[in-house]
């Protein structure tokens, strides 16, 4: 944007930018529940026994919340990459 060409730049706001898409997924998980749609990763839901149901019925349960936890580490792994 700045006409800043450079690859560590670069590397830095493509690792901010895939944080920000999962944050803001998690942020979007509860709207899209009551639609009926469900975007997190299936192989991490499945990980911790949780389905796409669990979500739509707003389950909070301990498994649910670890599937939300691990979702979000992967965001907090592309911060450390910037860092």
């Amino acid at each position: 944007i700045l006409g800043v060409r450079d690859v560590h730049a670069d590397h830095a706001a493509s690792h901010i930018g895939k944080a920000q898409g999962i944050v803001t997924c998690l942020r979007a998980t509860p709207y899209h529940s009551t639609r009926q749609k469900v975007f997190l990763p299936m192989d991490i839901c499945m990980l911790h026994g949780v389905s796409q149901e669990d979500f739509i019925r707003g389950k909070q349960e301990k498994n649910v919340r670890d599937v939300i936890y691990d979702v979000a580490s992967q965001a907090h792994i592309h911060l450390e990459h910037v860092r």
